[in-house]
């Protein structure tokens, strides 16, 4: 396993992190178990994966619980990653959606933060949070700003309860905001390979500002594992149902694309999904790459393509097939 810097805080994580939205389970991901999701976070941090990131939306809090009885007696073994700003205790904040009967604003207030943050405190079962993201940001007509949002947040990480400051789904300009009251360690953004808009700005600037990039999502919902096939039926109200890249037309190219690649896996003794992991974790700027799991043997999966390099060549052809598969039509 590799292990990189969040940004200038000082703390070291797995290239390979363990993204939990799944183990919230609900109308997203459907019915988890409990026991199953702790022994996967064991096996995950047994294969070198100290990464953990998470957030109150993921199943109510659900998520944030079941680690906490994971990390028990395993506290300094863990980078803890949680987030705020999502918000359904009241009417603060702008609508964001709907989900459950329950109503979500973005809120980023110094009072919900702080309310927030001790909830996930109590939830994680532990004293401090190692990276803290502010997972949307404020809208209109209840928009924050972010210097307000910012000198908050630094004041909990004077505190102790945060260890660095990190944002999520988050541009340029609000960065520009963010940095102009103190320092951000990291950004949290949607990129894979079928999904690379943040190259064009984003993904420089968090180079050139010393942010780290954990990135989620870079399995596509499981469609670049390549055990998703055009007979795959998903449930309407599944999540990954509605995404573009899962239409008949694009998936079929997806599944081409990785067909291709199988002598790859093999020159490496890998799976399709080490491959792709192993791709993103690679490119330039992305230093951390978050990966979902439910099963142990899925996270361990993971964890190994977190000491794998591909050959400049390697890259080069991947890249090429990557360019020419596009976007989703």
């Amino acid at each position: 396993m590799q292990y990189r810097n969040i940004g200038a805080s000082g703390i070291s994580a797995s290239a390979v992190g363990l993204g939990t939205w799944t183990i919230g389970g609900g109308t997203w991901w459907g019915e988890t178990d409990d026991n199953e999701s702790v022994r996967t976070i064991h096996a995950a941090m047994d294969a070198g994966i100290n990464l953990i990131d998470t957030a109150p939306m993921y199943g109510w809090g659900r998520s944030e619980e079941v680690i906490g009885k994971a990390i028990k007696g395993r506290r300094d073994k863990a980078v803890v990653s949680t987030k705020c700003g999502l918000w359904w205790n009241d009417s603060r904040g702008a609508f964001f959606f709907e989900l459950e009967g329950i109503k979500v604003t973005k809120c980023l207030r110094p009072e919900t933060i702080k309310i927030e943050v001790e909830d996930s405190l109590k939830r994680l079962g532990t004293d401090y949070i190692d990276v803290y993201h502010t997972h949307w940001q404020a809208a209109e007509p209840d928009k924050t700003p972010i210097a307000d949002t910012m000198e908050c947040l630094m004041k909990l990480r004077e505190e102790g309860k945060i260890k660095s400051i990190a944002v999520s789904n988050c541009d340029t300009n609000q960065m520009d905001e963010y940095l102009k009251i103190g320092r951000i360690d990291a950004n949290q953004p949607h990129y894979s390979m079928l999904f690379r808009d943040i190259e064009a700005d984003i993904l420089p600037y968090c180079i050139k500002n010393n942010m780290s990039i954990l990135t989620y999502s870079p399995l596509e919902h499981g469609l670049l594992t390549g055990k998703i096939t055009m007979d795959t039926k998903l449930d309407e109200n599944e999540f990954r149902s509605g995404t573009p890249w899962y239409k008949p037309e694009n998936r079929r190219r997806v599944i081409d694309m990785l067909g291709g690649w199988k002598e790859l896996a093999e020159k490496y003794g890998c799976s399709i999904p080490q491959l792709v992991i192993a791709w993103t974790a690679n490119r330039p700027g992305i230093t951390h790459v978050l990966c979902g799991a439910r099963r142990p043997e899925q996270a361990e999966e993971n964890a190994r393509a977190g000491g794998m390099k591909l050959s400049d060549a390697d890259t080069a052809r991947m890249n090429a097939d990557i360019d020419a598969i596009g976007r989703p039509l």
